[in-house]
């Protein structure tokens, strides 16, 4: 019997002005071969990718970041989407080089998943389809 895969909506962007995209182009089509609908923005500040979620309905947003970024617009991101109450239905995922002593930061912050280099998109996607499992959940115990 052959398993059936949940439809799964993203917003995927690389992070500020970071001058890199060939790792968020990789796990884009990593993603649509797991048969994730990947919406790409290319560049996009945190204030774009949250209005695209909301527009698109995303079930999952995830950033890309080499240059550093990450911490502070990561922050900011996940602050606007609390203000536009799609936090906790939302799973939060960044992506890139990432310094190991990030990792926590990100988790405090509230990135439901963190990926680093050599991630396949199977490993990406089996997290993404738990997490969102898991916040549907949540949200059924909390209404």
């Amino acid at each position: 019997m052959k398993k059936i895969k949940p439809k799964l909506r993203m917003i995927l962007a690389t992070l500020g002005l970071e001058v890199h995209w060939r790792g968020a182009v990789t796990v884009a089509r990593m993603l649509r071969d797991e048969g994730v609908e990947v919406i790409y923005l290319g560049n996009a500040f945190p204030n774009e990718i949250i209005q695209a979620a909301v527009q698109e309905d995303a079930d999952i947003v995830g950033v890309s970041t080499l240059t550093g970024g990450h911490l502070f617009l990561g922050k900011e991101l996940l602050e606007l989407a609390t203000q536009k109450d799609i936090r906790n239905k939302t799973v939060f995922t960044v992506g890139g080089i990432i310094p190991p002593s990030d990792i926590p930061r990100l988790k405090e912050a509230g990135f439901d998943g963190i990926f680093g280099p050599g991630t396949t998109g199977k490993e990406i996607y089996e997290f993404l389809c738990h997490e969102i499992i898991r916040k549907k959940r949540v949200l059924k115990e909390q209404s």
